[in-house]
């Protein structure tokens, strides 16, 4: 089966493409490495179970626990619907690659959409974190105007900038992409459809579509990330000067899981610009292979975290837990 795969892989590289326009591109994940094809699916499909199970549980409790209707867990629940929605716009493509060998996917409904949907939920989920650093710095720096600062409406008004403000910057991304003309090679080294992946391939000068995307990306992930630091140089700054005995590790622990979120989506999307930007000296799968890892880790640990380090949510769990069985 494998020598056969790979005979597929070296006819499909070894053809000579005409100058016809492109109707589909075909996904070659890891083409010098098809033997473990098969046993790498098998981590990347329990790592979606995990990452798809954890999050729906995280979202039912908070939906159904009326102790956690409050807006940090109203932001936990947006952080949790994004990153549910990358892994099954990334991952079961992946899956079916390895599996089942279904190696084509359409010109523009299935190709571009998943550009914009990772281009998109990836800079919601940089800005969700954001929103949830000015959460911990009112409710630690001003813990007397939480109440009428962090409110239901601040949520719904939250939520719709994160989803305003990166839907639209990111949205040129796949819509530049699209309208190259792409008449030559049609196969994507890659299990994605990211931008630099596909328009590679096209026929057009792409310099102004990998200028947005640098720009884009670098001007929203650097805003929030910029951001975060100094909410949380204001945090670190207020509880210094906290005297009371146990006040302050009762603050940095409300801030504990949030910051071990960060951690995770800022070191392996760090890990993933490096290994681009040093290409020519690792072997070309490794950044495939984190492209991909970036889309499942983060959101297999994230409900994890804060069920194991949130009281409140541990306890809903083991509430409904209890009703149900």
């Amino acid at each position: 089966i494998i020598r056969k795969k790979r005979k597929k892989i070296e006819h499909i590289l070894s053809i000579n493409y005409s100058t016809a326009p492109v109707s589909e591109f075909l996904l070659i994940c890891f083409p010098n490495y098809q033997s473990w094809q098969h046993w790498l699916s098998l981590p990347l499909s329990l790592l979606f179970l995990l990452a798809m199970g954890a999050n729906a549980t995280l979202l039912i409790t908070i939906r159904l626990e009326a102790s956690l209707h409050e807006p940090m867990y109203y932001l936990l629940s947006l952080l949790s619907l994004l990153d549910m929605v990358l892994c099954l716009t990334v991952i079961p493509k992946v899956l079916a690659i390895f599996w089942f060998d279904l190696r084509s996917i359409s010109f523009s409904a299935s190709c571009f959409l998943q550009m914009f949907i990772m281009n998109s939920f990836l800079t919601m989920e940089s800005c969700t974190f954001m929103v949830m650093a000015y959460d911990r710095y009112v409710a630690i720096c001003h813990p007397l105007r939480y109440p009428s600062i962090i409110t239901d409406q601040f949520v719904v008004r939250a939520a719709i900038f994160v989803v305003a403000r990166n839907g639209l910057l990111t949205m040129p991304i796949p819509v530049l992409s699209s309208r190259l003309r792409y008449c030559a090679e049609n196969i994507i080294k890659n299990c994605i459809c990211t931008n630099l992946s596909v328009s590679k391939l096209s026929c057009d000068d792409i310099t102004f579509n990998q200028l947005y995307q640098f720009v884009a990306g670098w001007t929203l992930l650097g805003s929030d990330l910029i951001l975060i630091v100094l909410s949380y140089s204001f945090i670190l700054k207020a509880v210094l000067r906290i005297k009371a005995e146990g006040a302050m590790t009762k603050a940095l622990g409300t801030c504990g899981s949030h910051f071990i979120l960060i951690l995770f989506f800022s070191t392996v999307l760090l890990v993933l610009v490096i290994t681009n930007l040093a290409r020519k000296k690792i072997p070309p799968d490794v950044p495939i292979l984190l492209n991909v890892l970036h889309h499942l880790i983060p959101p297999a640990l994230n409900p994890i975290v804060y069920g194991v380090r949130t009281q409140e949510i541990k306890q809903g769990i083991i509430k409904i837990l209890k009703y149900q069985f």
